[in-house]
């Protein structure tokens, strides 16, 4: 289980003075982009309105300023800069406005010190710039979310990259709950029994469901063959009575006959509980594995009479329940162990291996299951595989593994062969 969060950052409208950014590395870096060509400086060689030369010797025409339009007088020093032609004061001037100017970190244009602008984390922008990087519009009330240095509104923000809760379907906004390959409010993530909050106190997964530890305990003692006893709900933890189809602590009841408390060789006859003694009394016949009279159905196999819950699988201890057993050596076995002792069971299915049989690294497969165990494509008899873990790989995966690791399955497959030999 992982966490993790998903915040707003609010951007900040204010009025910011430019003079102390302008000595800043970002700024001098993004000027460089807007610096002007050399100017080239001139000399007015008459009265206003002659012609005029620059340094270059070419003609500047009857010029005036650029920014003043006032002609130029006698001997008065000229600035051509990018074809413009600015008298000394009014470039002097031009030139330190642009010294004390910011550019948008959008679209690059300097800024005029006067007008609003945003400033975010040590960046300027126009107020028309700062907008939501999927829908191009202002956010709203200024909030918005930063993820991989775009910024977007919350509405877009969610559609493109916040979760959904696998329980509500809401979309997530601040923890998130990993689990189970999906994502979860903190106060979604519940145990599915008893609905205990998960979040912090951790959990385990039981057959696909999300329980607290405690609910997969008792989950885990039914597993177990324990059972939970159906007056006082707790675990029975030593041995147990059967009445009426349900299962008891055997305190909680006494002997029909002669009134003691019962204990776990209790039996039951005509809907009515006994102790021990006064049911041997009775006269019925005795189980094959506890050797203890059967007051209830009786089961009749192997030459024996048996409890229905004791005629088990001799290999995983099983009752069959009324369904098929298959006899060997005298022992009774459920369908799916006595073919896997005794026949194929397919890797995947794991069911009874009935037609062809498909046999690789001392396993069994459906000819219709045996497939690459990473791609999942099927193979055939006749389709070259590698073995990765004990489990095939079709050429196509195997080509895909790094070389290191190719070189290490050859040299084990290798000193295999070599031991085989």
């Amino acid at each position: 289980m992982a966490t993790a969060n998903l915040q707003p950052r609010p951007g900040v409208l204010r009025l910011q003075s430019l003079s102390d950014r302008t000595e800043s590395e970002l700024f001098q870096r993004r000027r460089q982009g807007h610096e002007e060509k050399a100017p080239i400086v001139a000399v007015a060689n008459g009265i206003d309105g002659i012609q005029l030369l620059d340094s270059t010797g070419m003609s500047l025409g009857n010029a005036v300023c650029t920014k003043c339009r006032e002609g130029f007088g006698a001997n008065e020093q000229i600035i051509n800069s990018n074809g413009e032609v600015w008298c000394t004061q009014c470039f002097v001037e031009r030139k330190a406005h642009l010294e004390n100017s910011s550019t948008c970190a959008t679209c690059g244009e300097f800024m005029n010190p006067l007008e609003q602008m945003i400033n975010y984390n040590g960046e300027m922008w126009h107020p028309g710039c700062f907008v939501c990087a999927q829908c191009f519009q202002p956010f709203p009330d200024g909030v918005f979310y930063e993820f991989e240095g775009r910024k977007y509104c919350e509405h877009d923000f969610q559609v493109l990259f916040a979760p959904c809760c696998a329980k509500c379907g809401e979309f997530i906004i601040g923890r998130v709950i990993k689990a189970m390959n999906k994502s979860w409010h903190p106060d979604c993530f519940r145990c599915e029994l008893c609905d205990a909050p998960l979040a912090d106190a951790g959990f385990v997964k039981n057959a696909g469901r999300a329980l607290c530890r405690e609910c997969n305990a008792r989950e885990r003692a039914k597993g177990m063959g324990k059972y939970v006893c159906h007056r006082c709900h707790a675990i029975i933890e030593e041995g147990h009575i059967k009445f009426r189809g349900e299962a008891y602590h055997p305190y909680h009841f006494n002997c029909s006959s002669c009134g003691s408390e019962l204990d776990v060789n209790a039996r039951e006859k005509n809907g009515e509980l006994y102790c021990l003694r006064c049911h041997d009394k009775m006269g019925i016949p005795i189980c094959g594995a506890c050797r203890r009279p059967i007051e209830e159905r009786v089961v009749h196999a192997l030459g024996k009479a048996w409890h229905v819950e004791h005629f088990v699988c001799a290999k995983c201890e099983r009752p069959f329940y009324g369904t098929r057993h298959y006899e060997k050596k005298g022992l009774a076995y459920c369908e799916t162990h006595y073919h896997q002792l005794f026949g194929n069971i397919c890797f995947v299915c794991n069911n009874v291996v009935t037609g062809d049989v498909f046999s690789a690294f001392n396993k069994a497969w459906c000819v219709h299951h045996f497939a690459c165990s990473i791609c999942d494509r099927k193979m055939s008899s006749k389709t070259k595989f590698f073995e990765f873990d004990l489990k095939p790989v079709c050429r196509v995966c195997h080509d895909k593994f790094p070389g290191e690791l190719k070189k290490r399955l050859k040299k084990y497959h290798e000193e295999l062969a070599k031991k085989a030999h």
